[in-house]
């Protein structure tokens, strides 16, 4: 990225001046020198555009971790107010709906582990699906769908995969409110009939990780984790029902911005008015899609913990948390003294309450949400804590990941998945894929540092660091 374009707000923060004339919003982008120069600079360019659109409440964001996307940039925040003619774009929530990371904490420690590892990757490869299209045992009809549609997590739960322990440590306490399962195609239920419990490709991965370092003793302390011990993290979403929901949705969108005369700065922001017949049909799908992502996680969950099971004696595997990327929520925020209810787009972002917040489970509320940073392939993720300074900052928002630095295809023509493999397999990281295509094109390398994405989120005031991970076992798609 050109940052000559840019003003330097503070040592972790910068805004694009507004040139005379030119009608938008404040654009405020987080992250150090280093990391900025490091975006593209379409990413400046489509939050630049996110900044035009009507309705939005405060600035658009980046967060530290930012590349570009579809539309918003992967790692943009935006709220919108519904009674000022606010929007809902699919192209800030992303086509797959929901993607993000439930993380688990085991009473385990690696020293007494290490001999079972490959035995432990080699049936989690084989009982968890991944890859493109790749199907799971348990096949859907409709009305089985629209069940887990509406149901989310708690359906999962209802079917016997996992606990019902596990719901007061997701996102919404496992549903997410407001679905309309018949806003979703008949095509999109389609694609997802043999898609529950399973992975998909691209950067999704199931990692069996170990905690490195602590950060911060008390938070850790709250979320019962300590050095050593063993952390398995499954990031997935919404499969082909959201991509489904995502391609729709952008036509009706899109339709409904040029009836209602709204100038799109570039059509990849289709929109609607979030008042609108189109808006709110795009809503219930949307949330929808959320309820099939938590509810396909919980059942990769229930799979990962009958793998550990059958490896290694005694194994259990609690929720510590579960929560979405890809998504677009109704929240009640303070802006300059006042509560409003905002419709807050994070795309690549997290939701990041900090401590006190209602909706943080009791058990974490002293401490504030847990945020999770997945790391690239090989290199490491971060459990850190939603800050109070959040809220004000970025409508209580923060990093999901490490951000790619380059395309797969950039990363095709640099690395070879066997290599990489191999590379890994010297490093004490186990590798099991479908794919070296797969491997070549999430290559570590084609990442940003997490660690400096990480601390750009706690110097930033959007969260702070509680724990470091390191990767031991990893199945990809």
């Amino acid at each position: 990225m050109d940052i000559s374009r840019l003003k330097q707000l503070d040592d972790w923060s910068w805004t694009v001046p507004l040139a005379p004339g030119e009608a938008r919003s404040d654009v405020k982008l987080y992250g150090n020198r280093e990391l900025l120069e490091t975006m593209d600079n379409k990413v400046l360019e489509q939050i630049t555009n996110v900044a035009r659109l009507p309705g939005l409440v405060g600035p658009a964001m980046t967060m530290p971790d930012a590349h570009w996307g579809y539309g918003f940039p992967i790692g943009g925040v935006a709220a919108f107010d519904p009674d000022q003619g606010g929007i809902i774009s699919a192209g800030g929530v992303g086509f797959d709906i929901s993607c993000g990371i439930r993380c688990l904490r085991s009473n385990l420690e690696l020293s007494g582990i290490t001999g079972a590892l490959p035995s432990l990757a080699r049936e989690l490869s084989e009982k968890i699906p991944a890859g493109v299209g790749e199907e799971g045992d348990l096949k859907l009809g409709t009305a089985e769908l629209d069940k887990v549609l509406a149901g989310g997590a708690r359906w999962a739960v209802e079917r016997g995969y996992g606990e019902s322990a596990d719901l007061e440590f997701i996102e919404e306490r496992g549903r997410m409110a407001g679905p309309v399962p018949d806003n979703v195609s008949a095509l999109a239920k389609k694609r997802q009939r043999g898609e529950m419990g399973t992975l998909g490709s691209g950067n999704h991965y199931l990692e069996v990780q170990v905690v490195d370092r602590i950060h911060d003793a008390a938070a850790a302390r709250a979320y019962g984790l300590s050095e050593g011990q063993i952390i398995v993290s499954i990031h997935c979403g919404s499969r082909g029902l959201g991509h489904q929901i995502g391609t729709d949705y952008l036509v009706s969108l899109a339709k409904a911005a040029s009836r209602l005369g709204i100038a799109l700065p570039d059509r990849e922001l289709a929109c609607a008015p979030i008042n609108t017949p189109e808006g709110r049909q795009y809503i219930g799908a949307m949330n929808a899609a959320m309820n099939c992502a938590l509810a396909n996680r919980q059942i990769l969950a229930h799979l990962t913990r009958a793998a550990f099971a059958r490896i290694i004696r005694g194994a259990s595997l609690d929720t510590l948390f579960d929560v979405s990327h890809n998504t677009c929520k109704a929240e009640r925020h303070q802006v300059e003294g006042q509560e409003r209810l905002l419709y807050v787009h994070r795309k690549g972002a997290t939701r990041a309450f900090g401590p006190g917040h209602p909706d943080v489970p009791e058990r974490y509320r002293e401490t504030g949400q847990p945020v999770i940073i997945g790391g690239s392939m090989g290199t490491g993720s971060y459990i850190l804590a939603g800050s109070a300074e959040s809220e004000q900052r970025a409508f209580a928002s923060a990093s999901h990941g490490a951000g790619r630095a380059m395309s797969r295809h950039q990363a095709l023509k640099q690395w070879r998945g066997r290599q990489l493999v191999d590379e890994l397999a010297e490093k004490g990281i186990l590798i099991r894929t479908r794919s070296m295509r797969g491997v070549a094109e999430e290559a570590p390398g084609a990442y940003k540092d997490v660690d400096l994405v990480a601390e750009a989120t706690e110097r930033a005031g959007l969260a702070r660091r509680v724990a470091f991970l390191r990767p031991k076992v990893c199945i990809k798609g």
